[in-house]
């Protein structure tokens, strides 16, 4: 794909809010109408994980990980500057930020607060390669930004998990969460590996890029979707009758945000960065892996939980903000905001 090329939102992704919106209504409304349905759902289980679940979570992450090209990792003394701002902001201000603002705004929510320590301590590797198109940033960057953290996540987003609930003294099960792990970004990785080496050499690497590649995207939007529904439907009662609880999980969520966008634009700046490389920058370093922050709150509290509701009010709220981000860079460039 050329950096220069106009790339625009598929279908799915443009209105992304809007299905994300529809299917939380679609779940509120079964769990009143047709109760037993996520129920059932829920009791096809092998080791204490939904079978329906953990296969719609499955075709979520694989499409991610067909990003990662570890040919592009060598590319990394280039221009290194713009990669260790990034890392520093995924692995660093983002997680402690988010575990602050949790403990703050969410004292006594034990659930909710794991749910933003899971969305803050995992870094992007899917949807950031279309914000960075649309804004026009460094493409190549983009690649290996997402092909580091895909690796990253693995060693590290255990770790920083167990760390930030550890300093809350939340008691949470860290055999799961290294189990969710391996399940959700090992397994897919390597299937993702494979299928890749396959799949090119028998129908050609454009084929894979351009055909395969947008058709699996597809799935794990659809594959998402549905788990919301279920996820919804199984927490229907509860939110009817505590529709704060989405309020409150979302003011934190916000804010962090907003800060962690703030801290990056800002950051880039000082150190000289130019727009293309900047706004990727910005973009990596502020945004959320919901689609494995929702993996492993199901794995570890179950498709009722709090903690599963939480992570997908991250999803609600990443998609328009990284949007807006995208535009607020445009208008920063005409600006001169960054180095020319």
């Amino acid at each position: 794909m050329s950096e220069q090329s106009e790339i625009h939102l598929g279908f799915f992704e443009k209105y992304l809010v809007i299905w994300v919106l529809a299917c939380m209504i679609i779940g509120l409304v079964l769990s009143q109408l047709v109760p037993q349905l996520s129920n059932a759902i829920n009791n096809l289980q092998f080791a204490g994980i939904s079978i329906p679940i953990g296969l719609l979570l499955f075709l979520m992450m694989y499409p991610a990980l067909l990003n990662l090209q570890f040919n592009e990792l060598k590319k990394l003394v280039k221009n290194p500057k713009p990669i260790i701002l990034t890392i520093i902001s995924n692995w660093i201000w983002a997680p402690l930020l988010t575990a602050f603002l949790a403990y703050y705004f969410l004292a006594g929510y034990d659930q909710l607060i794991v749910a933003l320590i899971l969305l803050g301590s995992s870094p992007c590797t899917a949807m950031v390669c279309v914000w960075g198109a649309l804004a026009k940033g460094n493409q190549e960057q983009n690649v290996v930004n997402t092909s580091l953290n895909t690796i990253t996540i693995i060693f590290l987003y255990a770790p920083v998990v167990a760390l930030l609930t550890g300093i809350q003294n939340i008691p949470i099960d860290r055999l799961t969460l290294l189990i969710s792990v391996l399940v959700f970004i090992g397994a897919p990785m390597i299937l993702g590996i494979i299928s890749k080496k396959i799949i090119s050499a028998r129908k050609g690497a454009e084929w894979f890029q351009v055909v395969y590649r947008p058709a699996i995207g597809n799935v794990a939007v659809i594959a998402l979707l549905s788990t919301l529904i279920v996820l919804f439907s199984l927490n229907g009662k509860v939110l009817i009758q505590n529709p704060e609880l989405m309020v409150l999980v979302s003011i934190p969520l916000l804010l962090g945000f907003f800060i962690i966008v703030g801290l990056n634009l800002i950051v880039t700046k000082f150190a000289g960065l130019k727009y293309r490389e900047a706004i990727i920058t910005v973009i990596i370093g502020s945004s959320s892996h919901f689609e494995i922050a929702i993996a492993t709150a199901v794995a570890i509290y179950g498709l009722g939980s709090q903690a599963a509701l939480g992570t997908t009010m991250g999803l609600f709220w990443e998609v328009p903000i990284m949007l807006s981000v995208v535009y607020i860079g445009k208008e920063l460039r005409k600006r001169g905001f960054w180095k020319k």
